[in-house]
Parts: C-alpha cells; structure tokens; sequence
C-alpha cells in the first residue's frame, strides 16, 4: 500500500464549544466552515489544516478513552510568521480574546523571538519567527 500521510484536521477537545468558538473566531479571526451543537470547524487559512473544536467528552467517547487529563499533552501547535510584530500582535490578540500568556515573546538564543500562549482549555501555541 502506498499512502502518503497528511493532517487535513486538527481537533481540540473543549470544555465550552461556545467559548473556544468565541475565541477562535471572534478573538483570533479563523472562519467557520461548519458548525453544529458540540461541534465546530473552522478554517485556518489557505494552505492549511482546518481546525475542529469538539466537546471533550463526546471527543473523548468518540475515540474510546477517558477524557480526563491536564497540563503538558505531548504537544503544541506552531504557528510560524514573518516580523515580530506579528509575534507579539497574535499574543496580544490571544490575551484579548480570553487566551493566557504562558511564556512572554521574547528574543531567542538562535536569533528568532517567540512566545507562547494557551487557549481557554490549555492548548499551547508558540508564534514565532526566524528574524
């Protein structure tokens, strides 16, 4: 079998559907592409995977595994820009929109700045860039 792999979606279990819609959408600017009661989609961009907002329990009992769990998950998502004010625009927007800074954007050692923040339910995101 040959199959190359892609992620066309990614899914964030939520505690709120509502409130991670508000900050997404209205906070952060991405586009809804469908949305139902316990679920949304919403679009990122051209170029990239769409981003699916789904209750955790029902995410959780989709999947078969318990819903419980916090802190660090394994991963985050990296969102990669082309200034510094761009860096430290997307973090004040976060911020804005009910988002918390994790950690502060700053100058880094490779020469790049980031930051990173969580969305209401923890999720983290690091915004940086190389210049």
């Amino acid at each position: 079998m040959d199959i190359t792999l892609q992620v066309n979606a990614i899914m964030l279990g939520v505690d709120d559907v509502a409130a991670a819609k508000k900050f997404y959408v209205d906070g952060l600017g991405c586009e809804v592409e469908l949305d139902h009661p316990g679920f949304v989609r919403c679009g990122l961009g051209e170029g990239s995977s769409s981003l699916v907002l789904y209750a955790r329990e029902a995410a959780a009992q989709d999947a078969g595994v318990p819903a419980e769990g916090s802190g660090f998950r394994g991963c985050s998502f990296h969102f990669i820009t082309a200034s510094r004010e761009t860096v430290d625009e997307v973090m004040r927007a976060a911020v804005a929109a009910g988002g918390t800074a994790v950690k502060e954007a700053a100058a880094a050692e490779w020469g790049g700045y980031f930051g990173y923040f969580s969305d209401p339910d923890g999720h983290l995101w690091k915004v940086a860039t190389e210049a």
